[in-house]
């Protein structure tokens, strides 16, 4: 029961259930510690998960319960432990997921009060309280969890303990640094941008023409550019340097000179202020790649390929002299991280199509022709990649596999021990429910202490 708790827990934690306009009647229906559990609370999620799930039973607001018991053991143990989570940290989380929501309606305040029946600021409000709980019993978790290590020989020991029959059969997996170049844009494309952007601000300013009509129709930029080029609200720390500074530096409604970001130049237009946050709207001109600017760094990067193949030059110092900073991979050597992970393997099937194509006949230390790295934005730079392992189909094993192997008995390590800990605390906490939801399974055992 208690690793299932710990479980429920860990999911639990995660949901914070928007659009809940009504709630009923609050009544306490259990305690953990100074802590209360209201009725309100189970009946919120209970909703919450009726919508993921319309074949969702009553027997979910067990689940609910058992979850939120364990969670407000840990808050109340957080609190004995004098863990700190301050209003700044609270306030961060609550930027980011009301602001997620408000980007998603195209920042309209107005449609969100509509549905979700009430104000931003009242959603803030309600959400304060659980959001505080959640960032403390993660810190308390992580503070009970950070001294759990795995060695070797306990690695070996859990492989071991898995039935032959149950290990898994894993996929082709692979590994590959890059070299990335962006082409570097000519004077003369320069000029052009910047002369049309200058125009473009004459155009507003002078001859009337609205910002937003401008955005559609010239903005480079496809996230703003259809919306008028909007922004929406945002802190400082969001946009890069040249750009926050010509920005902040603006009046209400005032439109900045064309500031030049390594996106492009921008005219910047300030809608709004609230405290530190702004609203602005933008037109991106960004200068034309000429295929003449394209072919010169395409050549660059085949001579450094050459270099390479050549071994005059390690891959890993040609990725200091020759790639460009601004991307995740500079920082490790070049080595390409799996989004989806977070490990630098990756299974074929969750490869860039260019790069699969690239390497699938590859050997290992071997570099690729030079190809297109298209980016979300539109731009296009250009790369060459090395591929740097290779896996063949296989069940998992300790020699080709060790690492993950070592995460899997590591997180189980961990699920035992902290299962440990929240048992040894039950024993320690005074513990109430109403008898009316008392009819739960495994809720006696609360009870019992």
């Amino acid at each position: 029961m208690v690793l299932r708790l710990f479980t429920l827990i860990l999911i639990l934690q995660g949901v914070l259930s928007f659009g809940q306009n009504e709630l009923l009647i609050d009544k306490v229906v259990a305690k953990v510690g100074g802590e209360t559990i209201l009725l309100s609370d189970i009946e919120a999620q209970y909703a919450f998960a009726k919508e993921q799930n319309t074949a969702a039973g009553e027997e979910v607001k067990c689940q609910i319960l058992e979850g939120l018991l364990g969670q407000k053991l840990i808050v109340h143990q957080a609190k004995l432990d004098s863990v700190v989570v301050s209003d700044d940290e609270v306030d961060a989380q609550l930027d980011f997921r009301v602001n997620n929501v408000l980007r998603q309606m195209n920042n309209d305040e107005s449609f969100f009060e509509e549905y979700y029946g009430m104000t931003v600021s009242k959603m803030r409000e309600n959400l304060r309280e659980d959001l505080y709980q959640q960032i403390l019993a993660e810190r308390m978790q992580n503070q009970v969890l950070q001294t759990i290590n795995i060695t070797p020989d306990e690695v070996k020991e859990f492989y071991e303990d898995i039935p032959v029959d149950s290990l898994p059969y894993l996929s082709s997996e692979v590994e590959f640094a890059e070299i990335v170049a962006k082409p570097k844009i000519n004077a003369v494309e320069r000029q052009k941008a910047l002369d049309l952007a200058k125009s473009l601000r004459v155009r507003i300013l002078d001859g009337g023409e609205a910002f937003e009509d401008l955005a559609k129709e010239y903005s480079a930029d496809p996230g703003s550019g259809f919306q008028g080029g909007d922004l929406g609200f945002a802190t400082r720390g969001t946009y890069v340097p040249e750009f926050e500074e010509a920005a902040y530096n603006l009046d209400i409604d005032e439109i900045s000179d064309p500031t030049e970001t390594e996106f492009g130049f921008h005219l910047i237009k300030m809608i709004e202020k609230k405290g530190t946050k702004i609203r602005l709207k933008h037109i991106l001109i960004r200068p034309v790649i000429s295929d003449a600017d394209i072919e010169l760094a395409k050549n660059e990067l085949d001579s450094v390929s050459t270099l390479i193949s050549e071994k005059k030059i390690s891959f890993d110092d040609a990725v200091k002299k020759y790639s460009i900073e601004d991307i995740p991979s500079y920082h490790n050597n070049g080595r390409v991280q799996n989004p989806g992970t977070g490990k630098t393997f990756f299974k074929t099937a969750e490869l860039p199509t260019e790069v699969y194509f690239a390497i699938e006949d590859m050997q290992v230390g071997e570099v690729s022709e030079v190809m297109e790295y298209p980016l979300p934005t539109g731009e296009k730079y250009y790369r060459i990649v090395q591929l740097q392992s290779k896996t063949k189909p296989h069940k998992a094993n300790l020699k080709e596999d060790y690492s993950m192997i070592q995460d899997l008995a590591k997180q189980s390590k961990k699920s035992v021990y902290f299962s440990s800990w929240v048992t040894e605390k039950l024993q320690d906490t005074y513990i109430e429910v109403d008898p009316l939801i008392g009819s739960c399974p495994n809720i006696e055992q609360y009870l019992n202490n």
